[in-house]
């Protein structure tokens, strides 16, 4: 073997040590500022709390589509309802006012995450992509099922007899997934509940899907224009709703989560329900009122 050949391979060798050795530092650099990037951006998060208190205001985000968790007054035009309540309760007792900012199914997660909103309380059900994404306070506040809506001469008296009919939701609904993965339906999402029955009045759709909270008024008293329609399924997927906030917003989560266990063992739920006349019944409300109140 020549002399230069082995000079060249201990070179080689060298080399190759040293291109890993760099690799390393880079691998080691690129993480350490990846893990600065993450603690900042907690920390920026986490400031949230003291930026509302600064400013006096808590921005929450609420659904204002006619139904009695949200609505305008249409004396005052102001916002009302279950859920409107919520939020400036939330708001006293943390001190500040309630900036109630309308939204919709489709675009609430982008008020949040851009920051237009510092609260989410929105007919929002909890999913592991949300869990992923979201900071959701793990104290629910309401509780309901689906209700499948249908004229009474479509034929369809159970799930399974959606299959391959066009079933109207709200964009964004968590009814939507199973209805279409699991029943085999052909979801049409529209922009709220109140135009997605509106569309399945004209006969666009099959059916809609939405809390029962929302069907189930409509048909009390036996209205002209719901006369020709029944409830053919009702207490689809029941989930509790919750709040959200920004994924890493521990002092506001937590914040959040303590007031919702006080409503619920003051009963302030269960009265606010009973003030908007909100029927089902959520009968979780008294469950949860039972173990909150119970609670040291």
């Amino acid at each position: 073997m020549s002399t230069v050949s082995t000079v060249s391979r201990a070179a080689s060798g060298r080399l190759l040590v040293l291109s890993r050795t760099r690799l390393r530092r880079r691998l080691r650099a690129a993480l350490a500022l990846a893990c600065a990037a993450l603690a900042a951006a907690q920390v920026q998060a986490d400031d949230t709390l003291d930026k509302v208190r600064q400013r006096g205001k808590l921005a929450v985000g609420v659904i204002l589509t006619g139904e009695a968790f949200g609505s305008l007054d249409p004396a005052t035009q102001q916002p009302v309802g279950y859920q409107v309540d919520l939020a400036r309760e939330v708001a006293r007792r943390l001190g500040v006012q309630a900036d109630i900012v309308p939204v919709g199914t489709a675009n609430r997660v982008q008020f949040l995450l851009s920051g237009k909103v510092d609260l989410l309380l929105a007919n929002f059900v909890r999913t592991p992509e949300r869990e992923e994404l979201l900071g959701l306070i793990p104290t629910a506040y309401y509780q309901t099922g689906g209700m499948l809506l249908t004229r009474k001469d479509s034929g369809i008296a159970r799930l399974s007899d959606v299959r391959g009919k066009t079933i109207c939701v709200s964009q964004g609904s968590s009814f939507a997934k199973p209805l279409e993965q699991q029943h085999g339906a052909v979801i049409k999402g529209l922009k709220s509940s109140a135009e997605s029955l509106l569309v399945l009045r004209g006969g666009t759709c099959a059916g809609a899907v939405h809390a029962s909270s929302v069907i189930a008024p409509l048909l009390s008293g036996e209205p002209a224009e719901w006369s020709q329609f029944h409830i053919a399924v009702s207490d689809i997927d029941p989930a509790p709703w919750v709040a959200a906030a920004r994924k890493g917003e521990r002092d506001t989560v937590a914040a959040v989560d303590g007031i919702f266990k006080q409503l619920h063992a003051n009963g302030f739920f269960i009265a606010t329900e009973a003030k908007y006349r909100i029927v089902p019944h959520a009968k979780a409300l008294d469950a949860w009122k039972q173990q909150f109140a119970a609670a040291p």
